[in-house]
């Protein structure tokens, strides 16, 4: 059990496996750094602790942004889509947010 604001949970539209997508902004440039994944606790954990804590999907665990590579991100604030689907959760990311070692996961993604 979450221990996540019901009023929160409740504007929440989560897919099948209880996830919702979290666009991860640099809080004071606006440049996109990552998509990541959080379901009710991930979310309650970012809300409360002010470190983005997200769902790992491939190995089935919460993660800590920073924990294991020292590359921090610092939550300074979060928002919601209208749809409910999507959040944006806006950083002070310390160092690269990829896990390749770049600034940003999109950095080679151009496709047009």
């Amino acid at each position: 059990m979450t221990s996540l604001d019901p009023a929160i949970a409740d504007r929440l539209s989560r897919n099948d496996a209880g996830l919702v997508p979290a666009v991860v902004q640099q809080h004071d440039t606006g440049e996109v750094l990552m998509l990541a994944w959080m379901d009710d606790e991930a979310l309650h954990r970012s809300l409360t602790t002010g470190r983005a804590t997200y769902w790992s999907r491939s190995r089935q665990e919460y993660w800590v942004k920073g924990e294991t590579s020292g590359q921090r991100q610092w939550v300074k604030e979060v928002r919601l889509d209208c749809d409910g689907d999507t959040l944006l959760v806006k950083v002070d990311q310390e160092g690269p947010a990829c896990h390749t070692g770049t600034r940003t996961c999109f950095d080679d993604g151009l496709l047009a």
